[in-house]
């Protein structure tokens, strides 16, 4: 008896649970190489690219919203997704498992809250995408009647609007990360060892 896992289990949850499982194993992984190096100096400099991913990253929002003209929009969201994860990555490391930090943690907290957000709704629209144009190819292979077609594709486009709507939920969580983040940057900076 074979196990079967549901399409939904394979195509949408494994990989938003693997994709978040790989940003854990890489921060362990290069925490680790660090220490076996006796390089664990380098982590408490590696928020600072970490933070510039990250800020780098909003390419894509800043064209979403048309505050700048360039660039194309999937190929800068690709570029958001990979630099944010990267970011992470570096952040991550710099965080370690130092517990000297109250601020730096409750910012990484609201990073990891950040990611997870992003890979959800990464995958919901995809979803969603996708289940609106199989939709679509049923609707044209049956040769549906005009009216059921509209009927059909107007309550998908409604769901498919109502998964968009996940950005009202992203936005206040990386803007909760940028707060905590930026204090902390600021904090490092008042206390920092300037010798």
């Amino acid at each position: 008896m074979s196990l079967k896992l549901p399409k939904l289990m394979t195509r949408e949850v494994l990989p938003f649970l693997l994709s978040f499982a790989a940003l854990v194993f890489a921060t362990l992984l290069v925490d680790v190489a660090l220490h076996l190096f006796n390089l664990v100096w380098i982590g408490k400099y590696l928020g600072i690219p970490g933070t510039l991913l990250i800020l780098g990253s909003f390419g894509y929002s800043l064209r979403k919203r048309k505050l700048i003209q360039r660039g194309h929009p999937v190929s800068l969201l690709r570029w958001h997704e990979g630099m944010a994860w990267a970011g992470s990555l570096l952040i991550l490391v710099h965080a370690g498992i130092h517990f000297n930090s109250i601020l730096g943690w409750l910012a990484v907290v609201a990073m990891l809250i950040n990611v997870a957000s992003g890979l959800a709704g990464k995958f919901l629209l995809d979803r969603a995408r996708n289940r609106m144009n199989e939709a679509l190819q049923t609707v044209r292979e049956q040769d549906t009647p005009a009216a059921q077609w509209e009927d059909r594709m107007y309550w998908d486009s409604l769901t498919f609007d109502a998964v968009k709507q996940w950005r009202a939920v992203h936005f206040p969580i990386t803007l909760a990360f940028g707060v905590l983040g930026l204090a902390h940057i600021i904090a490092a900076l008042l206390f920092w060892g300037w010798k």
